[in-house]
């Protein structure tokens, strides 16, 4: 297999999760080439998203690494041997990597939850919205760059995928754009809120239990547990956590903003009562 210029975050998780195994299994990499009959070279390539794995390679490794979960490995093989070439790619050299990581993360997860704190999910933004949205960021973008950014955006909405989303009062009176593409904005929140993938909540100001339980975040579930990766927003662009333990602190974290949060349908109430104010 060629050596990869620009691994993908997917490329990159497996890549993490076999050099865990190896380490799990207390072999250098020195060791790992060896029995599997590779250079170093190649392993280091591998743990670093730069080479791809065949499926016997992958399990052979997992054989020496000790590794007896053959669900994990089947979901490993599945990430190697994906070929799949999705709609995202045509935005490759057109936006950001992280924008493409994001999409597809999202083309593969079992299910997403997103909590929101200043700003409506943006797989939940009408085109207006969006485009408000990138047209407050700095540096400034071209309206060309906007432009690809919301039809990007757009087009992750097309992937259905159980969708769990908790929204702050503050989220839902942010006004982006005018009173128009915000009023809209919470019309088009009601219409998600009745799709049967979508579950949708509100944390009103007034609400007990919600301080400190939690910043904006997105949550995909892999097809194991242990393959699930959070996104969380930084000044530097979007960062992607996938050990254990922030995970686990992670799911505790959206239990406690769910419990905090109204039921479905005092959530549309509280949307709709926004959107009659407008």
């Amino acid at each position: 297999m060629g050596t990869r210029r620009e691994p993908t975050a997917r490329q990159l998780r497996l890549a993490t999760e076999l050099r865990r195994l190896r380490d799990a299994a207390g072999l250098t990499a020195r060791e790992a080439a060896k029995l599997l009959g590779v250079s170093n070279v190649q392993i280091s390539q591998i743990e670093a998203g730069l080479s791809g794995v065949s499926e016997q390679r992958l399990r052979r490794l997992a054989s020496h690494y000790a590794c007896t979960d053959e669900e994990f490995i089947t979901a490993l093989v599945a990430m190697a041997t994906d070929r799949t070439r999705g709609w995202w790619e045509n935005y490759r050299g057109l936006l950001p990597t992280p924008f493409l990581d994001l999409a597809e993360l999202e083309h593969h997860a079992a299910f997403l939850r997103d909590v929101a704190i200043l700003f409506v999910p943006g797989r939940l933004q009408t085109a207006d919205y969006a485009r408000a949205v990138f047209s407050s960021r700095l540096p400034e973008l071209t309206d060309g760059e906007i432009d690809v950014r919301v039809r990007h955006r757009m087009q992750r909405q097309e992937q259905v995928v159980p969708h769990e989303v908790v929204i702050h009062e503050a989220a839902l009176r942010m006004r982006v754009g005018d009173r128009a593409t915000s009023r809209a904005q919470l019309t088009r929140l009601l219409e998600f809120s009745e799709a049967p993938h979508i579950a949708l909540r509100v944390v009103p100001f007034d609400l007990d239990g919600f301080a400190g339980a939690s910043g904006t975040m997105t949550y995909a579930g892999g097809r194991l547990s242990k393959l699930d990766t959070v996104v969380r927003d930084a000044p530097h662009g979007s960062v992607l956590i996938d050990s254990e333990a922030q995970l686990n602190t992670y799911r505790t974290s959206f239990r406690r903003v769910e419990a905090a949060s109204l039921d479905a349908d005092r959530s549309r109430d509280f949307i709709r009562k926004l959107a009659e104010e407008l």
